[in-house]
């Protein structure tokens, strides 16, 4: 999400007002995705809202049901007319009960996906009666013998609030002539709509304007998550536009969460990149061996049709001359106490070790002049090969000698692996040590692994960041 803040905002207010509006829609887009589902919720906390939306889901009053809690309200109204032993609540009584056996035959709540509704009605019943039959246990409740002995007012209110909300919950869901389910959120949602697609639009022409060489399809892909406002289906996916919109309007950081998801993008891909790149390398590697480039590119003896020089100069020999020219000039003088000191120890040794010395080493004075003649020697020997190696190295005629022994040398070698057949075992031994570190090395990586190194980088980024930070006076930003 962070790549998408490309071009400057130019009135945050305005961004923030389509954010907010956007974030409204969403809210209704997911309160209209949930009505069904919470609808129960709904009827029992706020029924006003039921009200309000059913219409528009085309949502009705099951008929049956309907008239089973009218003939309940009927029943009350009787009874407190004309008391509960009296015909006509006898009349009322039969039909509430002809409409309970109805209910459990005909299943009303089947077609609104309530079936588990009915169930959970019987067998609050049955327990009430304790009667393992529902029929019976409805017929026995709407019964005058039943109801003047348990207590018309208890039996009425246990009704009433345990029964009566259930069967309230059953609805009916008109069918449209498409043969879909009526659903009418399209008139509210496409007022937004048509803001978003004018607001699109615009954006568009204005990222047309500012970057000359774009098209009218790469300017409106410039803000693609915004497409997602204007689809009249999966509707959910307003979510990615309205929390890029907040995180743009600064109503929301989702810095973290951006981090998260490019470590995750990055895990998933690293470890497949890294297998191809390195397999690639050694793979390229093992065709110059079988096409015996590798002993060519060193040896140089031959003109390689595919090496390209860049300078014309030859890296080994520069390299090598390099080296050399650093040791014998600046290593050598560094560390010539030390050779000095080996070679001291050693003649210091042999000396010892002839039967002469021993006899003399009783007399008194020879130990003073055995370590003065063993420095001296050591100096000396030092002294006299490092003068021979730089002499060598600036006399020119030593010079051209010395290469010609590196090429002599080269050469000789060259010639004698070839001559022994020892090329070709070289180059199986070379390509059977790549097809090892691909097996045992570069197919072993694991996903554990690219987070790791990940986790590695992201903590050494932060080490270097944080003292940047410090010498230039400022404060870390409170979290």
């Amino acid at each position: 999400m962070k790549n998408l803040k490309i071009n400057q905002q130019p009135n945050l207010w305005f961004e923030r007002f389509m954010a907010i509006v956007a974030t409204v829609n969403l809210g209704l887009v997911l309160f209209d995705l949930s009505y069904v589902y919470w609808r129960d919720l709904y009827l029992q906390k706020l029924p006003q809202i039921v009200q309000i939306y059913d219409p528009i889901k085309g949502i009705e009053p099951h008929r049956e049901t309907k008239k089973y809690l009218e003939t309940l309200n009927a029943l009350e109204e009787q009874v407190s007319q004309t008391g509960l032993q009296s015909p006509e609540v006898k009349s009322r009584l039969d039909e509430i009960t002809r409409l309970s056996n109805e209910m459990i035959d005909t299943n009303p709540f089947a077609g609104a996906n309530k079936s588990g509704t009915l169930e959970k009605i019987k067998n609050r019943m049955r327990d009430r009666i304790d009667n393992e039959s529902a029929k019976q246990s409805f017929a026995i409740f709407w019964s005058q013998s039943y109801l003047t002995q348990k207590g018309w007012a208890k039996e009425i209110s246990f009704f009433n609030q345990r029964i009566r909300p259930l069967i309230a919950t059953n609805y009916y869901r008109r069918i449209g002539e498409s043969g879909e389910l009526i659903d009418n959120f399209w008139i509210i949602d496409s007022v937004f709509v048509i803001l978003f697609a004018i607001e699109l639009l615009g954006r568009t022409f204005l990222i047309k304007r500012q970057h000359l060489g774009f098209s009218w399809l790469e300017a409106l892909l410039w803000r693609w998550y915004d497409l997602f406002l204007l689809l009249p289906f999966w509707r959910w996916l307003r979510t990615i536009s309205v929390l890029i919109r907040l995180d743009q309007a600064r109503l929301l950081n989702l810095h973290s969460v951006r981090q998260q998801i490019n470590q995750g993008i990055v895990a998933n891909f690293a470890e497949e990149l890294t297998q191809i790149v390195v397999v690639r390398v050694i793979n390229q590697v093992q065709g110059s061996i079988k096409r015996g480039e590798l002993i060519r590119w060193v040896s140089q003896q031959e003109n390689i049709r595919s090496y390209i020089d860049i300078n014309n100069v030859n890296e080994i020999e520069a390299i090598a001359t390099l080296l050399v020219n650093t040791i014998v000039y600046q290593v050598l003088p560094e560390i010539q106490p030390a050779i000095i000191a080996i070679l001291r120890h050693n003649i210091e040794t042999v000396i010892h070790q002839v039967p002469i010395y021993r006899n003399l080493q009783n007399l008194p004075g020879v130990g003073q002049v055995e370590t003065q003649l063993s420095e001296q020697l050591a100096t000396q020997i030092t002294t006299n090969l490092y003068k021979t190696l730089v002499g060598a190295i600036e006399d020119p005629v030593g010079a051209k000698l010395m290469s010609q022994l590196g090429k002599s040398f080269s050469e000789v070698l060259i010639a004698q692996i070839k001559e022994k057949h020892l090329l070709s075992q070289i180059e199986s031994l070379l390509f059977d040590l790549l097809e090892e570190i691909k097996l045992n090395y570069v197919q072993r990586l694991s996903q554990e692994d690219i987070e790791q190194i990940i986790e590695q980088t992201r903590q050494l980024r932060t080490q270097v960041s944080v003292p940047a930070v410090l010498t230039k006076g400022t404060t870390l930003p409170e979290r």
